[in-house]
């Protein structure tokens, strides 16, 4: 069998092709691949910014809302206070009224008593 230069030639040529074209497609791979990692850090690193401006928005707000609850607080603390002690005295002013009207009545009636003794 006889393989003239040309038939082997041919067979060289033929079976290099597919070596190259399966290097070019790894080195697409690699290049995309590359570019999809590149791509994913710059959406993760927007992400994290995103979510530290949304805390910080969150964590501001919450500040804001927790002082405005105290000062509300101290302002209704401050008129339970008032108002408690209005009523204290109303209470106590008609108690008062009550035990002088008790002991008139009581020494009116001693004084019946005694009077129906001697």
């Amino acid at each position: 069998m006889k393989f003239s230069v040309k038939t082997v030639f041919a067979a060289v040529l033929l079976s290099a092709v597919p070596i190259a074209l399966a290097q070019d497609a790894a080195t697409d791979v690699k290049k995309g691949a590359e570019a999809t990692g590149h791509e994913t850090k710059k959406v993760a690193t927007k992400t994290a910014k995103g979510t530290e401006k949304a805390a910080d928005k969150t964590g501001a707000a919450t500040e804001k809302s927790a002082k405005a609850t105290g000062h509300t607080t101290k302002k209704a603390a401050k008129t339970v206070g008032k108002d408690t002690e209005k009523a204290a005295d109303k209470t106590g002013s008609e108690v008062k009224k009550g035990a002088k009207a008790t002991g008139h009545e009581t020494k009116k009636a001693a004084e019946k008593t005694a009077d129906a003794v001697k």
